[in-house]
């Protein structure tokens, strides 16, 4: 198939972690023999950021990281009909401007062959309604969801059975355990500040709990404001900034534990969703521990794969007993690293994309 995707970003992982989907998404399609193309704005907000804040090096790199990726700048002049010739599978991101999403909802009513879907992994859905509103989606053939609170969302607005929960999934050919086991000391977490969206739980189940317990912590990530930097200083972490995601695996075979901290709208509006570096984590076997997240989904097994505190009481005392007890850690990094394989991978979404496209193909029934 050729399959055309506009996407917010490809190239920059800039406070965007869609980008860490897609790139495993389109590795795992290109491997299977299909042709992918991939449509970004010159002026997207993730890729402006980065070479704002790094220059051009981080794109000679994702160049370096993968090769066999790579995608198109486009402006006001793009030509939807142009850009979607010949295309049988035609995806847009959430973040894609409206006038574009509208367009290529055009072009397929007015008669094109693809198949038109449009992909949802964020929060506005129950944050900012007015944003899906505004969204001319009347056009598309079905819309592909993060999560099953998302697609009840959708369902409410009448898509029945054309939304498909398609969870993100970690890159196991990027993401995986260290070839050769070293040393790990201390706390990683990989994540943005996130507009206020989680500072009192990054303070409860983060930082104050880690430094009880004695260890270091090191922090990467962006849209750090000055008042969250102080926090850091103040309980002795280390902030390292922006971090590409392709080196991800190698700062996580550094460290004993990692945390998920979910946002509040993934932990109270739109539960079961968690953020795809719980994916990428549990595929590079390291031991995670969790703020309180209900996996109403059943993507993992929670006490197996992870542990999950209930205040920052009980993170300190499972940060103590991860710290003393290697058995614990091997036995969480085994179980975490299994779950992944056996269901969470770029190929497993892929495989699931290829049936909701065959299903969305399937003839009428008279």
């Amino acid at each position: 198939m050729r399959i055309v995707v506009f996407a917010h970003s490809l190239v920059s992982c800039w406070n965007h972690g869609n980008a860490h989907f897609l790139r495993g998404i389109a590795r795992e399609l290109l491997a299977r023999g299909h042709e992918v193309c991939v449509f970004e704005p010159v002026d997207g907000w993730s890729r402006v950021n980065l070479l704002a804040d790094h220059g051009t090096a981080p794109l000679d790199r994702f160049v370096r990281d993968f090769p066999e990726l790579h995608s198109t700048l486009y402006g006001r002049e793009l030509d939807p009909a142009e850009a979607t010739h010949g295309a049988d599978l035609v995806i847009a991101h959430e973040w894609t401007d409206p006038a574009l999403v509208a367009a290529l909802g055009r072009e397929r009513k007015q008669g094109a062959r693809f198949t038109l879907l449009f992909h949802d992994t964020h929060h506005r859905g129950v944050s900012d309604s007015a944003a899906l509103d505004a969204l001319d989606l009347s056009g598309y053939d079905g819309v592909l969801v993060f999560g099953a609170s998302l697609a009840e969302v959708y369902r409410k607005r009448g898509w029945g059975a054309r939304v498909f929960v398609w969870h993100e999934a970690a890159d196991a050919s990027l993401f995986g355990p260290p070839t050769n086991e070293s040393v790990r000391s201390g706390v990683v977490w990989i994540g943005n500040w996130g507009d206020g969206e989680r500072s009192e739980e990054l303070r409860e189940f983060l930082l104050q709990p880690v430094a009880r317990a004695g260890l270091s912590l090191d922090i990467h990530g962006v849209r750090y404001p000055e008042d969250a930097l102080a926090s850091l200083k103040q309980f002795g972490a280390r902030y390292h900034g922006w971090l590409a995601n392709a080196r991800a695996p190698e700062v996580f075979a550094r460290h004993m534990a990692t945390v998920h901290v979910p946002r509040r709208y993934y932990a109270n509006a739109l539960p079961g969703i968690p953020t795809i570096r719980v994916f990428e984590a549990l595929a590079c076997g390291i031991p995670l521990l969790s703020a309180p997240w209900h996996d109403s989904e059943e993507l993992f097994r929670a006490g197996r794969d992870y542990l999950v505190a209930k205040d920052s009481d009980s993170m300190y005392h499972h940060l103590r007993a991860l710290a003393h007890d290697p058995a614990l850690r091997a036995s969480l990094a085994a179980s975490g690293l299994e779950t992944i394989r056996s269901r969470h991978t770029c190929a497993h979404r892929v495989s699931e994309l290829l049936r909701i496209v065959a299903q969305l193909r399937e003839p009428v029934a008279a």
